[in-house]
């Protein structure tokens, strides 16, 4: 018997099969089972991978949080259902890692968090860029003070989305750009004012927003100037255009820009330019991991060690993140 912690993956989507995927880099837990509302579907998506987990089990999400060789689940379903899967999963007493938004609003996101604490289980909020050796460095210079008193962040993500896909574009589904992609440079912003001991401040607002609102109700495309304890983040998210995966932290002593910040799936980030006045520039390399292998092994380590958080992704940066997604959405009306 394997001592590796058995995964489930809730969900049968795009998402799920990259996590699959990943999964076998993952040093501290494989899959045991697939669970889908549809048990037959269930079945079919576990099918897919019959070389790295001959003989996953396959259910109903009941049936599989109920199995006694299921340690973890992993969530990538509609955000819709995040709250109501994280709630069942910690109540099965399985550790989680829920792809972001752990809740579609600030009443789910601190329920959830409610249920974890009481629990005594992890709970991790997949925000797959924190997690690897590329991270770890960002953390350590915005920290130690390479770039000195941190005053400016920007980033952005967007795409284009074929506006047949419901999740996106359905306000029943929680449909758009802030909740799918809007999180990622809003979640970067607060984990830079994290690191600097700026969350403890004051609380984290948003100063100005603008967007579109597109004809279905949900916002398609959207900017806003946040506040985070003194440190202003200027953030862009679309899911109607292109825009660069980039950011730029800025300090009173140097800046530092990410090509990739987001890195993908299947590869994490590894490359960043320092540059420092007076300084020739300085192009900053590291190792590159799966992912969503690493932040699968940060939460089976969690489990382990009987911590409820991760460091990579503390849930005081999920309920700042949630909060700061929430005010951008009133703001657009």
């Amino acid at each position: 018997m394997s001592d590796k912690a058995g995964w489930a993956v809730l969900g049968a989507g795009g998402i799920s099969s990259d996590f699959l995927r990943a999964l076998p880099a993952a040093q501290l837990g494989t899959l045991r089972a697939v669970g889908a509302r549809d048990s037959g579907r269930a079945r079919a998506f576990a099918d897919e991978f019959p070389a790295d987990f001959p003989g996953a089990a396959a259910g109903t999400y009941d049936e599989v949080l109920a199995r006694d060789d299921v340690d973890a689940v992993y969530i990538g379903t509609v955000h819709t259902s995040h709250r109501e899967l994280s709630l069942a999963a910690l109540a099965a007493g399985k550790a989680v890692l829920c792809e972001k938004p752990l809740g579609i609003d600030v009443a789910e996101t601190d329920e959830v968090l409610a249920a974890a604490e009481r629990a005594g289980l992890p709970l991790v909020e997949a925000f797959k860029y924190r997690f690897g050796p590329f991270p770890d460095l960002l953390r350590a210079l915005v920290a130690d003070g390479a770039l000195g008193e941190i005053v400016e962040v920007e980033a952005s993500i967007g795409f284009a989305a074929d506006r047949g896909i419901a999740r996106l574009f359905d306000p029943a589904l929680a449909g758009g750009a802030l909740l799918d992609a809007g999180c990622y440079p809003v979640s970067l912003a607060v984990g830079v004012a994290a690191w600097v001991g700026r969350l403890e401040a004051s609380a984290p607002t948003v100063v100005s927003a603008t967007g579109v609102i597109g004809e279905t109700g949900v916002d398609e495309d959207a900017s806003a100037t946040l506040d985070l304890g003194g440190i202003r983040a200027y953030v862009q998210t679309s899911i109607t255009r292109a825009l660069p995966r980039t950011a730029v932290i800025r300090g009173t002593r140097g800046e530092l820009e990410i090509a990739n910040v987001w890195g993908s799936r299947v590869a994490s980030t590894d490359a960043a330019a320092l540059r420092r006045p007076g300084r020739p520039d300085e192009h900053l390399h590291t190792a590159t991991v799966s992912p969503m292998a690493a932040e699968a092994d940060a939460t089976i380590a969690a489990l382990r060690s009987g911590r409820t958080e991760v460091p990579e992704m503390p849930w005081t940066d999920t309920r700042a993140t949630a909060a700061l997604l929430a005010q951008w959405r009133a703001a657009l009306g």
